[in-house]
Formats: C-alpha cells, structure tokens, sequence
C-alpha cells in the first residue's frame, strides 16, 4: 500500500477501516521518513489479517511503534515484520497473540537500537522458520526466550548474530530434535559466555562458537 514512499513523512489512517483486510504484507514496506509522531495506526483492526510480513520493514526512522491494539489471533507470518527499523528503541509487543505463527524468521533484524524486548507471552509452539530472528540487535543485552519452545523449528541459523552486546540467555526451553540448520547462532556474540546461557538441549552447547 504504501511501498518504497520513501519520501513520506506522515500518513492520517484515522479514517482507515480494517476490519476486512486479511493481508498487511510489506504496507510500510520501506517507508524510510515515517517517524513514531506521524504514524498512528492505533485505530486498526487486525482479527482476520493472517500476514504481516514484512509491515514496518526498513522504516529506519521509527524510534517507538503503538501496536497495543493488535489481534494477531490469525496471524500465521511475521518473518521481516520489523527488519530494518534500525532506530527502534522499544516495542510493547505484550499483546500479541502468535499461537498460529509458523514463520519469526528475520523478525528483529538489525534493530541495532532495540536495548529491550519482552517475548514472554509469544507462544512459539507452531513456528518453523527462526533463522536471523535477532541478527544485528547489537543493543540487546539480555534475552529472555524461557517460554519460547522449538519442537518445530527447523531452521535458526543465525539466530543471533552480531549480537555484540548480548551477556545472557534463557533457552531453557529450546528443543533441537527438528532443526535442519542450527550452526553459527551465537556468531559474533562476543560479549556472551557459555556460563551465563541457560539451556537443556546439549546441541546449544555443541554449536557454541561465539568467535
């Protein structure tokens, strides 16, 4: 809808009714000059969008996303969801619903500004894809993934690559049975020691190289 306006500054979507739209892939889709004051999107309905891949990526200039009024009840795809939003500092994605999302891959990538992010109520039951979820989110110090369970994931290469700032980790839950590619997911974590990574699945440890 909005792809490539690279020049846009703002946008008034308060008249913007959702309430029948069920694919929000790629919307603001490089959007580089929208900024957190000129989007609100807090008005949108979203209970039968079932993709929202790729929504907010590259919109380099947000610093802070209002997303409190989201049901992503049916939502099956976030792979690139906030790829590129290299200047967002914080998402409250508490509210999100994923029990039917399949696919995470790329989802925080190079958020190189996010310091924090709580991931506690996301249900990973159903994800397949994790690959480059958290590449490049060299501000994060801490993640804590210990309700995130991988009995399906098959790919998380990468998953937390040139992650530079990242001390610790809870991957108590992580389960390696299904993956097809998990090597290199601690590349370049170079601030993160083996000791301070929670986890059960000797896979983890057998693949960690953080060099």
């Amino acid at each position: 809808m909005f792809h490539k306006c690279t020049s846009v500054k703002s946008v008034d979507l308060s008249g913007c009714i959702t309430n029948n739209v069920t694919d929000m892939n790629s919307m603001f889709r490089d959007c580089s000059s929208l900024t957190s004051n000129t989007i609100n999107i807090s008005n949108f309905n979203t209970n039968k969008v079932t993709c929202m891949s790729f929504m907010f990526y590259n919109c380099s200039s947000l610093s802070s996303i209002n997303l409190s009024n989201f049901d992503t009840n049916n939502v099956t795809l976030m792979n690139s969801m906030f790829s590129g939003c290299s200047s967002l500092t914080s998402i409250n994605l508490s509210n999100f619903n994923t029990n039917k999302v399949t696919d995470m891959s790329y989802m925080f990538y190079n958020c190189s500004s996010l310091s924090s992010i709580d991931l506690s109520k996301f249900n990973t039951n159903n994800v397949v894809y994790m690959k480059y979820m958290f590449y490049g989110c060299s501000s994060l110090k801490s993640i804590d993934l210990s309700n995130f369970h991988t009995n399906k994931v098959s790919d998380m290469s990468l998953l937390f690559c040139n992650c530079t700032s990242l001390t610790s980790l809870n991957l108590i839950n992580f389960n390696c049975d299904k993956i097809k590619t998990l090597g290199k997911i601690f590349k370049n974590c170079k601030n993160l020691k083996l000791e301070n990574v929670i986890f059960k699945d000797a896979k983890i440890k057998s693949q960690f190289n953080p060099d």
